[in-house]
């Protein structure tokens, strides 16, 4: 079972992600896939500097999010590789384990399309002042950027109308692990039906 793990920026997807594998999920995040697409001998690096003349992350985000039709173009570069070698995890992980529940962890699922791939949506979500104060608390991060990138993703609301599951990480950390492990608990029953 492929599981899509997606919510806004800063809301809370590492938090439940890390809980979902402490509890016995794999965990394949696309953010990794994602760099290693565009690191050295990666499937887009040359592409990506072809048309932007960067693989910086921190440069490529800075130009894409400010830049509509950047972003546009960077994803038509990124997101197939990604989804390639997420596909090829996927199928890793279920030789090893054929009755694996495979998290994909992906701010931009719905968006890129990848929840195509999966069997069921879990959304996090937390309030939209807490989601640009703990984004803000991220190195290097100032205001105009993180109102960029929030801006540029699908709103929070919309991504929890499309998914299965919703984990409101507003609260407490325990109440939002205690909501994931209802969650999980679910999923292992959906797994073995």
């Amino acid at each position: 079972m492929i599981v899509g793990l997606t919510g806004g920026l800063a809301c809370g997807k590492s938090f439940v992600a890390s809980a979902l594998r402490n509890m016995g999920a794999y965990v394949v995040e696309a953010d990794d896939l994602g760099r290693a697409v565009i690191a050295p001998g990666g499937e887009a690096v040359d592409a990506v500097l072809r048309e932007f003349g960067t693989t910086d992350r921190q440069r490529l985000a800075t130009r894409v999010f400010t830049d509509p039709e950047a972003l546009v173009r960077l994803n038509a570069i990124i997101h197939p590789a990604v989804r390639a070698r997420a596909l090829r995890e996927f199928a890793s992980i279920h030789a090893r384990d054929p009755h694996a529940i495979i998290i994909y962890v992906a701010a931009i699922l719905f968006e890129s399309g990848a929840n195509r791939e999966t069997s069921k949506v879990i959304t996090v979500n937390c309030t939209p002042a807490q989601q640009v104060e703990r984004a803000l608390e991220r190195q290097g991060a100032t205001l105009k950027d993180v109102e960029a990138r929030i801006a540029g993703q699908m709103p929070v609301e919309q991504k929890a109308a499309l998914a299965d599951f919703i984990i409101d990480a507003s609260g407490a950390k325990d109440e939002t692990l205690r909501q994931t492990k209802i969650v999980f608990e679910e999923l292992k029953k959906l797994a073995s039906l």
